[in-house]
């Protein structure tokens, strides 16, 4: 599609030779002939390009300038005028203009100014677009898991972050369900406007209305000034309301309110509001039950429900263990400015084999500990907390555990090593022989001779 190029000039004859011109070029062309028209079509159609003469009847192109560039700076607007004044040239291009070309013109330098103000401005487009692709991947990459559950979990987040629907997103406890909010924010049409979190459970019922829909001076004890709440200040975004469960049931029905009409009330105010925000809840109850217990509004449920997300434990995704452990292992190596290389194949197997009550979090936590006290380049079972070593001794049998190799010839020993390495690297044997202290040809030929399936 050719570039779309408003002229402005109020030369009646000059316009129609530009236009024609600039219809050659290969452009389309659309033509008034002052300012104040100028303006309005800007505001109408996004023009890749304006070409404005400086003295007009109405509206001068100085004055349309501004005005233009105050809706759409990155617009590229090319000066025209028969008076070489400088004072008007710097005044222009201290205004947002991207050149000054006086008349007559000189057509091979407008031609040229021309098509650098468009590669400028076809530059400014794909910087913005390869900047809505990086947040979109860089919150999508943040949501680490490689197994058939985080993959169908990911394209779910993908399918319905571009709607307006309300999101539940469940799971038990440390699961990681405000990152899976944020990219869904990320995702949606509201990207540019703020994403608010609200944690519901760290408030009173009290503090949590004033938190939600703020309140006016003197309506209660310390409130000293007016104060927006949380909706108001997600208008336009998507409010986050972590541990939706835990609101009280008084407060549950305001809350019913905001969300079923998108008005809100400020405590100690009769006045109406109305917000444009998309609801994202998260909760680690099972809200049906809570309901059928009394302890949770069934409307209230079925508003936050259109659309839930149940975030699997990371007992139930074992697979992702290596690739978290190698993620928080990088991360917390970088912050604490340590050279640590990896985990021991005995560590590993602790780590896949443990259940992880505290799912994600733990994990998180147990790593940034064993980096912490490690002296080595890897982090071994010893520096793992003893929940862990202690659980795998009691599910594996102290066989398996890492004093009781005696008994096993070494050549036994040497192919588990082999193994546990390979599995810890998915199969890279490049990498694996780093861990195993020896060369890439020397680990294949062991690979041959114990045999070993390789799976990745």
């Amino acid at each position: 599609m050719s570039a779309l190029i408003l002229i402005v000039d109020d030369d009646k004859a000059h316009l129609s030779m530009l236009e024609t011109m600039l219809k050659g070029w290969g452009y389309s062309v659309e033509g008034v002939e002052d300012g104040a028209d100028a303006i309005e079509k800007v505001m109408e159609t996004p023009f890749d390009a304006v070409l404005m003469d400086v003295r007009m009847a109405k509206v001068g192109g100085i004055e349309a300038l501004s005005r233009i560039k105050e809706y759409n700076p990155a617009i590229p607007v090319v000066i025209m005028t028969a008076y070489t004044s400088v004072d008007t040239a710097v005044e222009a291009m201290k205004l947002g203009a991207y050149d000054y070309l006086t008349k007559p013109l000189n057509f091979e330098e407008l031609k040229m100014t021309l098509e650098r103000s468009l590669d400028h401005m076809t530059l400014i487009k794909e910087n913005e677009s390869l900047k809505e692709r990086i947040s979109e991947n860089s919150s999508l990459t943040n949501i680490i898991g490689n197994s058939k559950p985080m993959k169908e979990l990911v394209g779910m987040v993908k399918t319905v972050a571009s709607t307006e629907a309300t999101i539940l997103i469940s799971g038990e406890s440390g699961t990681g369900k405000e990152l899976f909010a944020k990219a869904i924010h990320a995702n949606s049409n509201r990207k540019k406007a703020p994403l608010v979190t609200v944690n519901c459970a760290a408030l009173t019922d009290t503090l949590l209305e004033s938190e939600l829909f703020g309140h006016e001076k003197g309506a209660f004890t310390g409130a000293d000034k007016k104060r927006d709440g949380r909706f108001m200040q997600a208008n336009g975004g998507s409010i986050f309301l972590d541990e939706v469960g835990e609101i009280p049931m008084p407060m549950q029905a305001k809350l019913l309110r905001a969300i079923q009409e998108r008005e809100i009330q400020r405590v100690g105010s009769d006045k109406v509001f109305n917000v444009d925000v998309r609801i994202i809840a998260a909760t680690n109850r099972d809200l049906k039950d809570e309901v059928e217990k009394g302890n949770f509004r069934e409307d209230l449920y079925y508003r936050l429900n259109v659309v839930n997300l149940w975030i699997p434990s990371l007992r139930d995704r074992g697979d992702d263990v290596p690739l978290l452990a190698a993620f928080f292992i990088k991360r917390f190596s970088e912050f604490n400015r340590k050279q640590l290389k990896g985990f021991t194949p005995m560590a590993m197997d602790v780590l896949v084999k443990y259940d992880w009550p505290g799912n994600v979090r733990e994990l998180e936590n147990a790593v940034e500990r064993a980096v912490i006290l490690t002296p080595g380049e890897y982090v071994s079972e010893k520096d793992l907390p003893p929940a862990l070593t202690q659980h795998f001794e009691s599910v594996c049998g102290a066989s398996d555990s890492p004093q009781s190799l005696g008994g096993k010839s070494l050549q036994e020993i040497e192919k588990v090593a082999i193994e546990e390495t390979l599995a810890q690297t998915g199969g890279n044997k490049s990498e694996a022989a780093k861990l195993l202290g020896v060369t890439r040809t020397t680990l294949d030929n062991k690979i041959k001779k114990y045999e070993i399936l390789i799976k990745k």
